[in-house]
């Protein structure tokens, strides 16, 4: 792809919600909101799965690296959205975007391969139990933690390189609240095609491989949880994997909807409040979920709280 006569801009306009200003005071209020939450729920349960000995295992390793990992992907994103909701000045800087873009494409990537890897955790606990404590030993679970980190910053990498090298209309109008690839392409000066084809490599490498993998996951493990006896067992089976679940179906819902279901005029009114959702509403709720669904998480908080010395 030839790049001539590229000019970088001082600054990017985010035109995020400005046609609707009505709209802009709730959702400055409201996400402002979510994001403590956020901030509150997920600093809580890295802090419970750390300081409770009972929760000193593979999941709730995981899940630690699922609430930082969620802190900052918010972070990355929501500061900058506040402050720009607040007033008439929606601006972000030219290294503030590239950063942006960098960090968000890698923490969404990071989450679907820790998603995957998350799965593999409930594989082996329900359809491998007698193997599972050998299997998921604490170095086996670094080196998936780091794979998950690695792989999705070095995608981010490469979107992102391929991403500023495009020169740009001299507006630098990106009609999103955020600085995104799929909008950022729509104000290039050039064919984008190449960068749409890598786009839906990436799409296919970040979230249609590892949703493939975790559907396997899953059904070998509805298979497994049938095989079970007693009503009790398989009850007990399925709600060690229904929070993970509903996570699941919560990120993916939306990403696939952003980046990989075909662009309708429908869908492109609406994907702003999709790429709302993903970045600052599913955040918030992966601590709730877990919390509400888990009783030894429930356990330890409340043993936390109250200070129990036992």
């Amino acid at each position: 792809m030839k790049v001539t006569n590229f000019s970088k801009p001082a600054v990017f306009i985010l035109l995020g919600f400005s046609d609707q200003p009505q709209l802009e005071m709730v959702l400055l209020l409201v996400i402002a909101v979510v994001y403590v939450m956020t901030l509150m729920g997920n600093t809580a349960i890295i802090l419970v799965s750390h300081l409770s000995p009972k929760l000193h295992t593979p999941m709730y390793f995981f899940l630690s690296n699922l609430s930082f990992l969620d802190l900052c992907f918010t972070t990355s994103i929501v500061p900058q959205m506040l402050w720009n909701l607040k007033g008439p000045e929606k601006t972000i800087s030219y290294a503030g975007c590239v950063i942006q873009l960098y960090m968000a494409l890698g923490l969404g990537s990071t989450e679907c391969v820790l998603l995957t890897v998350m799965a593999y955790d409930r594989f082996n606990a329900i359809c491998r139990p007698l193997h599972y404590s050998v299997t998921m030993h604490p170095k086996l679970l670094q080196q998936l933690a780091a794979v998950a980190w690695i792989s999705g910053f070095v995608g981010s990498t490469v979107q992102t390189v391929l991403v500023f090298q495009l020169p740009l209309c001299s507006h630098h109008r990106v009609d999103d609240f955020m600085c995104e690839e799929p909008a950022l392409m729509k104000i290039a000066c050039v064919d984008t095609t190449f960068l749409e084809n890598e786009l839906a490599i990436a799409s296919a490498l970040y979230v249609v491989t590892p949703l493939g993998l975790i559907l396997i996951s899953y059904g070998c493990i509805v298979k497994s949880v049938l095989r079970i006896k007693s009503a009790e067992g398989r009850r007990r089976a399925f709600e060690t994997c229904v929070s993970h679940l509903i996570i699941v179906v919560l990120f993916f819902g939306t990403l696939i909807s952003v980046y990989i279901q075909p662009k309708s005029k429908y869908m492109q009114n609406h994907s702003k409040f999709l790429t709302l959702f993903y970045t600052v509403v599913t955040p918030s709720l992966n601590p709730l979920i877990y919390t509400l669904r888990n009783k030894e998480v429930k356990w330890a908080l409340k043993r936390l709280l109250r200070r129990d010395p036992s």
